[in-house]
């Protein structure tokens, strides 16, 4: 059985990656703070196997019993592979650093930075010992290569998972069964957050013309088409892995 954990599962990206992924020999784990009903019928329909699991991943005290949830519904001795698509992010807060109050500073790290490291951290604790393949795509953005206007947080967030990434790359190179991880930046993608960019103002977010200059001249990529580049990446032999990588790599 090949499983595959999904966050922020229910919509955007990580919704089109499960759909992508609905198929014999699958075994899909979806976490998320809300349940997406129509996955979970398509997958009875098809015969794959799909567990659900609402969660706050704002919530990092209790993130080690979701990993532990998690592999309750994994039988290790019947495993050909297993990955983990640290999908799950938050934009807000967008607005300058001097707008911003601590209590949204500090939400946006612990979802987007803090919980993916705890994540990734567990997932290694109880994959240790599998003589499988193993592999990590933490979803990263552009915005932590490069400062923009207003994403502070956002920015700050996607550089550390950026680093993070790399850095769990070099820590694994000598292990006798490691888990291969890339950072993934998937480009520009037509989902509800870009939806939220666009109807910002200018004064918390200087670049809003741009992103509904992307929207308006169609640039922005469809979530299925990205979805269908992380699946590439669970299975190809040449994985990035330690390295950050770009959606634009494999289109």
């Amino acid at each position: 059985m090949n499983y595959v954990i999904v966050t922020g599962a229910s919509k955007g990206l990580g919704e089109a990656v499960v759909k992508a992924l609905l198929k014999p020999d699958y075994h899909l784990i979806c976490v998320a703070r809300s349940s997406n009903n129509q996955l979970l019928e398509t997958a009875e329909k098809n015969n794959v196997k799909l567990d659900y699991i609402q969660f706050d991943l704002s919530d990092v005290s209790n993130v080690a019993t979701l990993v532990q949830t998690i592999f309750s519904k994994i039988d290790k001795s019947n495993i050909n592979s297993i990955s983990f698509i640290n999908n799950a992010g938050m934009l807000d807060p967008m607005k300058p650093m001097e707008k911003c109050e601590p209590e949204e500073i500090t939400t946006n790290l612990q979802v987007n930075l803090v919980t993916p490291m705890i994540l990734v951290s567990e997932f290694m604790k109880n994959t240790a010992q599998l003589d499988v393949e193993k592999r990590i795509i933490n979803v990263s953005s552009g915005a932590g290569k490069n400062p923009i206007f207003g994403w502070g947080c956002y920015g700050a967030s996607k550089a550390g998972i950026d680093l993070f990434s790399q850095t769990i790359g070099i820590e694994e190179s000598n292990k006798q069964y490691p888990v291969k991880v890339t950072s993934f930046a998937p480009g520009i993608i037509d989902t509800n957050m870009q939806q939220q960019i666009r109807s910002t103002t200018v004064e918390n977010f200087s670049q809003v013309d741009k992103f509904i200059d992307y929207k308006e001249q169609g640039m922005l990529l469809q979530p299925e088409t990205v979805a269908q580049v992380i699946v590439k990446l669970l299975t190809t032999s040449e994985f990035p892995n330690g390295k950050l990588s770009r959606v634009q790599d494999y289109l």
